[in-house]
C-alpha cells in the first residue's frame, strides 16, 4: 500500500454529518430557507454549515446564476455521494436499534414445495419493508426436509405437513390441494374413462424427491414399475407437461399449465384431489425471536386473507 493510500484510509472525515445534511437539504428543497424550515434550524446555521463544507474542502458546490444558486459539477457530485452517506447512515442506526431491540440478524425458514411460492414470496418482502436489515435464509422442502430443519437448527420456523417429535404445530387455514395429472394427450387419458391404481402402475411416475437427509422411499404416491424421482418440483412439473409421466401436482403451482391445456386431471375412481395439512412450526415454541414472530403473524394472515377472498 502506497503512502497515499494509508494517508486517505485513515484520515478522519472533517465534515459532519450534519453538514452533509444540510447541503442535501439546500439542494431538494431548493433553498437555504426552505432547508432550515425542514430541518428546524436557523437559516444562517445552514447557511454557515454549507460554507464550512464548501472552505474546509477547498470546493465550491453552489454557482451563483442571476438571484439563484445551482449546484456545480463538483456540488452535483457531492450532493449525489452525501444522500448514500446520509441513507448509510440511517441505515447503521436503524439496524442497530433492531439489534438492540433483539430483533434477528437471519431468519432461516424451511418451506414445503406445496406451499404456494407467490403467498410466500409476498409474506417475505412485507417483511422485509418492516425489517430490511434481517437476512432470510429460505430452504425449499419436500416432506422430510422441513422437520430435519427444525431438528438441526438450520430453521427457526418451518410451514410443513409433518410435524416432527418434539415439536407443537399450528393448523394452517387452508390446506395444499394436490391432485393427478399428464399431458392431455399421455396414453391414461386417451383410455376416456375413470382410472384405477391398476391403470396408473403400467405408467411412468414422477415424484419429487424427499429433501431430507433420511429419505422415506414408501413415499411415493402409488407403486409403478416405471419412476422417475428428481429434485424439484418444477422439473416434475417440465417432465409431466411434456408428456413424460403422471405426477400428483400442488394445484396452486399449476394453474397456469391447467389453464393453457398442457396439464389436464386425471379422473381418478373415488376423486382425484387430496388435501395435505399445513402446519407453522416454531423451532423454539416458548421464547421464538421477535422477527419469527412478526414473520408467523404476516404468513397467518396473508392466509386468512387468500381463504377470505376464495370464501372459504
Amino acid at each position: 500500500m502506497s503512502n497515499g493510500e494509508t494517508l486517505e484510509s485513515t484520515v478522519a472525515p472533517r465534515i459532519s454529518l450534519e453538514q452533509w445534511r444540510c447541503l442535501v437539504a439546500v439542494v431538494e428543497e431548493g433553498g437555504y430557507a426552505q432547508a432550515a424550515e425542514r430541518l428546524f434550524k436557523s437559516q444562517s446555521s445552514v447557511s454557515y454549515a454549507v460554507q464550512k463544507l464548501e472552505s474546509v474542502l477547498a470546493i465550491k458546490a453552489f454557482a451563483i446564476e442571476g438571484r439563484k444558486a445551482v449546484l456545480t459539477p463538483a456540488g452535483e457530485m457531492l450532493y449525489r455521494r452525501a444522500r448514500l452517506l446520509l441513507e448509510d447512515a440511517s441505515g447503521l442506526e436503524i439496524a442497530a436499534h433492531k439489534a438492540s431491540a433483539g430483533w434477528e440478524a437471519e431468519i432461516g425458514i424451511a418451506v414445503e414445495v406445496l406451499f404456494p411460492t407467490w403467498l410466500l414470496l409476498e409474506c417475505l418482502d412485507q417483511f422485509g419493508v418492516e425489517s430490511p436489515q434481517t437476512r432470510i435464509e429460505l430452504y425449499e422442502t419436500v416432506i422430510g426436509g422441513g422437520p430435519e430443519a427444525l431438528q438441526q437448527g438450520r430453521a427457526e420456523l418451518a410451514i410443513t405437513p409433518h410435524v416432527p417429535s418434539g415439536f407443537t404445530g399450528e393448523l394452517l387455514p387452508r390446506p395444499a390441494r394436490v391432485i393427478p395429472v399428464a399431458h392431455p394427450e399421455h396414453p391414461l387419458h386417451r383410455l376416456e374413462r375413470q382410472l384405477t391404481l391398476r391403470d396408473l402402475r403400467k405408467h411412468r411416475h414422477l415424484v419429487v424427491r424427499d429433501s431430507g437427509s433420511q429419505r422415506d422411499t414408501r413415499t411415493a404416491t402409488v407403486e409403478v414399475a416405471q419412476r422417475w424421482t428428481v429434485s424439484n418440483m418444477a422439473t416434475s412439473i417440465g417432465a409431466a407437461c411434456r408428456g413424460y409421466g403422471f405426477a400428483w401436482l400442488p394445484e396452486e403451482k399449476i394453474r397456469a399449465e391447467l389453464e393453457q391445456g398442457v396439464l389436464k386431471p386425471l379422473p381418478l375412481r373415488g376423486g382425484s384431489e387430496r388435501s395435505l395439512a399445513m402446519y407453522l412450526i416454531f423451532a423454539d415454541r416458548d421464547s421464538p425471536g421477535p422477527g419469527v414472530k412478526r414473520l408467523a403473524e404476516i404468513i397467518r394472515r396473508q392466509m386468512q386473507s387468500m381463504c377470505a377472498a376464495e370464501g372459504e
